[in-house]
């Protein structure tokens, strides 16, 4: 598998740069690693979770796009191409595309497939957590959005609005993701890191509510 791991890192390196952090090369190994890890402990097939795992993103759509929710089809396509192109086993490609079509909120895919799930709890969890904070305010300069709400910092008295303040995502999208691990050990993790994002948010309210 290192041989073609090599191939798949410098393919998706074609499309994962600086321009936009929390989806250069770092966060496609922080996916494969995690992919791994659950592929481990929940008896998936590495020959279909690694790949997948790489390739998931393989085109990049911004989150404000209207062709957002097409992105996992798009890339599961190109990945297939790509891995025919190769000549890598025909065999785990239905499997494969799966994995990267579900992977996507947006998309909305039923996963059927331990891989599949195992792939979407992969680029979930790694939303969540101290890199998910790093992430979520990297996209936030990306779109040029405010921190957060000047008035309710943290919507204790409102509904949050994600498209405005940075910190309401946390409380519209991320702690809700935790929920919709679909792995025993992606559930366990995923609350691990909600509880760090926590102790962010309560250091942060210490330093802007005096």
């Amino acid at each position: 598998m290192a041989a073609w791991e090599e191939k798949f890192e410098s393919k998706i390196s074609e499309v994962a740069t600086v321009d936009d952090p929390a989806h250069d090369l770092l966060h496609f190994r922080r996916v494969v690693a995690l992919s791994k890890d659950l592929c481990r402990r929940e008896n998936g097939n590495p020959e279909v979770v690694v790949p997948a795992a790489w390739l998931h993103d393989l085109v990049i759509v911004p989150k404000d796009s209207p062709l957002r929710s097409q992105a996992s089809r798009l890339s599961a396509e190109k990945a297939i191409e790509f891995l025919g192109q190769l000549g890598y086993p025909e065999k785990y490609f239905e499997p494969i595309f799966h994995a990267i079509h579900g992977h996507s909120f947006s998309a909305n895919v039923d996963v059927k497939t331990i891989e599949a799930k195992i792939v979407q709890d992969a680029d979930r969890l790694d939303g969540l957590g101290a890199i998910g904070v790093a992430r979520c305010f990297a996209t936030a300069g990306l779109l040029k959005r405010a921190f957060y709400n000047m008035d309710d910092p943290f919507c204790d008295e409102r509904e949050p609005d994600d498209a405005q303040f940075t910190i309401d995502h946390f409380y519209k999208k991320l702690f809700k993701t935790a929920k919709t691990m679909k792995t025993k050990s992606g559930l366990e993790e995923g609350q691990r890191r909600v509880e760090s994002m926590r102790v962010f948010l309560d250091s942060l309210r210490s330093e802007i509510l005096r």
